[in-house]
Order: structure tokens, then C-alpha cells, then sequence
């Protein structure tokens, strides 16, 4: 390209590391945001549909911002809460499960294992689907091919899981550390898909 007077002047994109660095802020700012709109209890599959949604688009270079992102989670709670709902169930179960280990049950052990690992394979699979949401996806079908990605693609099951371990430790660390690390989670969720997608 050439300035006023003519002169070539050579065009000056990012740094790598400035796209790095300002895709990482971006992560952090969105897991504020998903800490925000998860207040509503059953609310969480909607609030990471929408913050994967969003770092979709500013991946694209799309635009996108806190408006956008309001308005997606209004669109994904439509359905997104009963999958909120059905994921308290769970764990509600799991913890049942739980408490009769501690009372040492016979065969407790074994079934608060299962109970765990059945609960962490359903957290992985909301995840998968939540990361390929887009507004008029039916959340009965995102989640049924979700839970078939989460068995026949385990490395990207347990990178996933290793992200929910990150943000269990941060909230355990320091409570208040565990909110922007949500949407790095959200970004892991995201990079998983594109990744079976290119497989």
C-alpha cells in the first residue's frame, strides 16, 4: 500500500501474539459474563451456548459483544433451561449415590463411581453441544450427537475434562479465579469441535 506522498509502505497486521493475547482476554471477559447469566441456576447451558457462540464469532473476526450475547442467551434459554434442569436432576442423583457410599452401603462404592463418571460424561457432553449452539438448534438433538462425540472422540472428552478439573481447582484455590476461567472452558469446548470437525 502506499501513504500520501506516494511512498510503499508495507501493511502491518497483528503479531501472533497480539492475536493470542487478545483471543485469551476475550476468553476471560466472556467467562465473566457466562458467571453472570449461570445466576438463574438452570441457566448455564444457555449462558455457554451463548459465550461459545460469541467467541465463535470474534474468532471469525465477526464483531460480537455484550448485546450479542444477551440476545443469543435469551434465544438459547428457550429450550436450554429444561437441559439446565435435567442436569441438576443428575447431579442430584450422583450426590444420592454419594451419601450412600458414605453410609457404606453395600455396592456403594461402585455405584458413586459409575454415578461420577456418568456425571462427568453428561458435563462433557453439554459442553460439546453448548460450543456448537447457534440460534434454532433443537437442544434434544445438539445434546444426542454431543453424547455420541463424547464417547467416540475421548481425547477431546478429556481435554474437556480437564478443563471442568481447572476451573474445580481455581474455585477451590481462589473462589473468585474460577469466574473468568469459565469462559476458557467455554474456548476449550469450542476448539474440541472444530477439531472433530477437521477430523
Amino acid at each position: 500500500m502506499t501513504d500520501v506522498r506516494g511512498v510503499r509502505v508495507k501493511a502491518r497486521g497483528g503479531s501472533g501474539f497480539a492475536d493470542g493475547f487478545g483471543v485469551f482476554a476475550e476468553c476471560l471477559l466472556t467467562g465473566v459474563w457466562i458467571a453472570v447469566a449461570c445466576l438463574g441456576v438452570v441457566t448455564y447451558p444457555a449462558a455457554f451456548a451463548a459465550g461459545a457462540l460469541h467467541l465463535r464469532r470474534r474468532t471469525a473476526h465477526r464483531g460480537g459483544g455484550w448485546r450479542e450475547f444477551a440476545a443469543d442467551f435469551r434465544t438459547a434459554l428457550r429450550g436450554g433451561w429444561l437441559a439446565g434442569l435435567a442436569g441438576w436432576a443428575a447431579a442430584a442423583v450422583v450426590w444420592t449415590d454419594l451419601q450412600a457410599v458414605r453410609a457404606g452401603l453395600p455396592g456403594g462404592p461402585l455405584v458413586g463411581a459409575v454415578g461420577l463418571c456418568a456425571l462427568t460424561g453428561l458435563g462433557v457432553a453439554g459442553l460439546r453441544a453448548a460450543a456448537l449452539w447457534a440460534p434454532g438448534a433443537s437442544w434434544r438433538a445438539l445434546l444426542a450427537a454431543a453424547g455420541r462425540r463424547t464417547v467416540l472422540d475421548p481425547a477431546g472428552s478429556f481435554l474437556l475434562v480437564c478443563g471442568l478439573a481447572v476451573v474445580v481447582f481455581s474455585a477451590w484455590l481462589v473462589a473468585p479465579l474460577a469466574v473468568p476461567v469459565l469462559g476458557a472452558v467455554a474456548a476449550a469446548a469450542v476448539a474440541v469441535e472444530e477439531r472433530h470437525r477437521h477430523r
